[in-house]
């Protein structure tokens, strides 16, 4: 089990390494059918497009403290915390915008445990979905789906996941196993960890079989998925202190076309 730093948060950093753009990313994700992306590099390419993309960085990684429990788990688990938003974006758009809240819906052939019922979780704070950290990660998806398939409109949903656990007890990042989302494209960025062990993310072909596992660590530590390609899954996680409680808390954001 991979033991990580106990504490991981603050501001994302600059990089240091050769920059990538948009193109670099679509070719990724084309020739793999996922791309992983370190926090500086994000930054990096976010800051590219508006200097001004990470100023609320702060108040955005601090709004996980003030999310209410997932009442939706058929496993009888009270390890996540979620918010939810629903937004959408004209085909070959770079800007996005909001739709009314409403529930969050996946088939069971997607979601065993979950799936079949819609779910209803609170909005994402209005700071903080429009927030200049939100909004960037959003249209990066935009950017790179955009050139990616630039025909389609998309339904776009945000979700923020904090994953909580302490003592001898584990916290379940997808407590539905190996599985895909039933979108097109997934983004899902690391936001900060504390007393975290483990949360190993694995990709997977359509067989099932393991392409590449890594750990979303730093801040903006960032994979990209192509949902109708490859399946995803991450290990549970525990804490490194079992007297202290531990936490994950991940952005994910969902593309979908719409037809």
């Amino acid at each position: 089990m991979a033991i990580l730093n106990p504490s991981i948060s603050g501001r994302p950093v600059a990089s240091v390494s050769k920059r990538i753009d948009i193109d670099d990313v679509c070719r990724r994700v084309a020739k793999q059918s996922y791309a992983l992306i370190d926090g500086p590099t994000v930054a990096d390419l976010l800051t590219g497009f508006d200097s001004a993309a990470l100023a609320d960085w702060d108040a955005f990684a601090t709004s996980w403290d003030n999310m209410p429990r997932d009442g939706h788990m058929a496993d009888g688990g009270t390890y996540r915390r979620r918010r939810h938003a629903t937004l959408a974006a004209a085909a070959s758009s770079n800007t996005w915008f909001e739709k009314a809240h409403q529930p969050h819906y996946q088939g069971r052939d997607f979601n065993t445990l979950n799936g079949g019922i819609a779910r209803h979780y609170q909005p994402i704070e209005a700071s903080v979905l429009r927030g200049n950290t939100l909004a960037s990660l959003v249209g990066l998806g935009c950017r790179v789906f955009g050139r990616m398939a630039p025909y389609y409109p998309w339904h776009i949903e945000v979700h923020q996941f904090r994953i909580e656990t302490e003592g001898d007890f584990v916290g379940k990042p997808t407590p539905e196993g190996i599985h895909r989302d039933g979108v097109n494209f997934v983004i899902m960025a690391m936001v900060q960890h504390r007393n975290m062990a483990s949360g190993e993310s694995t990709v997977y072909d359509l067989g099932k079989n393991p392409l590449r596992k890594f750990t979303l660590n730093k801040p903006l530590d960032l994979a990209i998925v192509n949902d109708e390609q490859v399946f995803h899954g991450v290990s549970p996680i525990s804490a490194v202190d079992r007297r202290r409680p531990a936490v994950r808390d991940v952005l994910v954001v969902t593309f979908r076309k719409q037809f």
